[in-house]
């Protein structure tokens, strides 16, 4: 990740330039630059013109805290940790036991009733028979960071104040508990620990194992065809719901590079992928989906 001057040669396999001594060095250097970025400019047009269409942007879901509800976006930035509009964060925040293990809708499913909007710098949580939760987008320093537990693995978690605790704590009813929050200087679970070596190597906050889940409407009608009891979309809790695929596609479309190289691409429309199955980066900056616009999923 980084500007598109150090993206460009990375990518074209072009060896980083040394310290120049002698200005006929530095010469070259520029000329090296030069003619670095008329190769890329020529290989990203030769990509594109091998891309094709795979799949529509239909929802974007952003889930603060997990387990409890999502918030609907229209649009988000793709980060390494997952999917961010303003100050809100996908799965940042999490509520523990005392002991420091995570608290999930499956151990107290009263945590999906909890919804969340975002005014400002603050979250604002809201539950059946409670007052109003304003919690602060960024935590003081001195707030207590615990060693916390997600599925047998340890993570650490910044504390977010008695109001915070207290609040979880009257609602859900059974013991004592405390919300953390995840900041982004912190060393996220091994995707490698998560699931085997093989996989690519990257860091996951509080979701279960990934930074970002995609589902389209096909697959979710495809498993309905298979149920007595229908399921909703939000069952599943997908940050991006794509429309326009045959069933799975999502996944052997998508999903094999995209989380690989999700937060080294950038484009303000569509993820790309070109013929070789790599992801294409139009302006080396960050990506956004917005799905307003109803932006293409291609490949």
């Amino acid at each position: 990740m980084g500007a598109a001057g150090w993206w460009a040669p990375r990518r074209l396999g072009l060896p980083a330039p040394s310290r120049p001594s002698w200005l006929a060095g530095a010469a070259l250097g520029l000329a090296a630059a030069a003619l670095g970025t008329v190769a890329w400019r020529r290989a990203r047009s030769r990509r594109r013109g091998r891309l094709r269409q795979v799949g529509t942007v239909a929802q974007l879901w952003i889930y603060p805290v997990k387990s409890c509800k999502g918030v609907r976006v229209s649009a988000a930035e793709c980060t390494a940790l997952g999917l961010r509009c303003g100050h809100l964060r996908d799965r940042f925040w999490l509520v523990i036991k005392e002991d420091g293990h995570m608290v999930t809708a499956r151990q107290e499913p009263r945590l999906v009733l909890v919804s969340i909007t975002c005014e400002g710098e603050c979250l604002m949580l809201k539950a059946p028979g409670m007052d109003q939760l304003v919690l602060p987008s960024k935590l003081p320093p001195s707030n207590k960071v615990h060693d916390c537990r997600l599925f047998g693995m340890d993570i650490k978690g910044r504390d977010c104040g008695d109001e915070a605790a207290q609040w979880f704590t009257s609602f859900l009813k059974t013991e004592a508990f405390r919300l953390v929050q995840f900041e982004k200087h912190m060393k996220g679970r091994p995707s490698k620990e998560i699931f085997s070596p093989v996989v690519p190597n990257y860091q996951v906050a509080y979701p279960d194992c990934s930074p970002i889940m995609i589902l389209s409407e096909a697959s979710l009608a495809d498993l309905n065809t298979r149920l007595e009891k229908k399921v909703k979309m939000d069952q599943f809790r997908p940050n991006i719901v794509v429309t326009g695929c045959d069933a799975f596609e999502e996944y052997e479309r998508t999903m094999e590079k995209l989380a690989e190289n999700l937060w080294c691409i950038v484009t303000q429309e569509v993820i790309l992928q070109d013929a070789s199955r790599q992801v294409v980066d139009l302006e080396a900056r960050q990506l956004w989906l917005d799905s307003k616009s109803h932006h293409s999923l291609v490949v």
